[in-house]
């Protein structure tokens, strides 16, 4: 601090009727500063955003990060944009999903777990890590759930 400045602030300190006041106001002002600083970090870093699959086209590029080669065909998003199911031209079906503030995929090799609720999907993929996952897929929900009946008929060995 510059001398008048400690000067004064020793001075104000000093006066009987301020107490202990000032330092507390000027700790709270220091913790203001601090964390709008961390929050400035924060932006910066583009850190904690809202991850939502942005449409098809970025369902698409999900599903070609999770398995290469995956050229999708066929593609429904979760009304909130949390998950998507993608087909290819093969048949086979990848689901997507936001897993913190990224997305994983695996592949659907069974119907075993799948559950039709009106417009949702549940999904049980049967792998611990994965978990669970229901989908808000509107009226395509029906038509997802038919489809993947056959999922079990189909051979995948390549």
């Amino acid at each position: 601090m510059s001398g008048k400045l400690a000067e004064a602030v020793a001075t104000l300190m000093a006066r009987p009727d301020i107490g202990p006041v000032l330092p507390i106001v000027a700790q709270a002002l220091v913790s203001l500063v601090l964390v709008f600083a961390l929050y400035l970090l924060a932006r910066a870093l583009k850190l904690g955003g809202d991850v939502r699959i942005a449409d098809a086209a970025h369902a698409a590029r999900l599903a070609e990060a999770t398995e290469t080669g995956f050229d999708a065909q066929d593609i429904t998003l979760d009304r909130a944009r949390i998950g998507a199911l993608v087909r290819n031209s093969q048949g086979r079906v990848l689901l997507i999903r936001r897993h913190g503030a990224r997305f994983v995929g695996t592949e659907l090799t069974s119907h075993a777990g799948i559950r039709l609720d009106r417009h949702t999907l549940t999904l049980e993929t049967g792998d611990r890590q994965f978990g669970t996952l229901t989908l808000d897929l509107g009226g395509e929900a029906q038509i997802w759930a038919a489809s993947l009946r056959r999922l079990e008929s189909q051979d995948h060995t390549v």
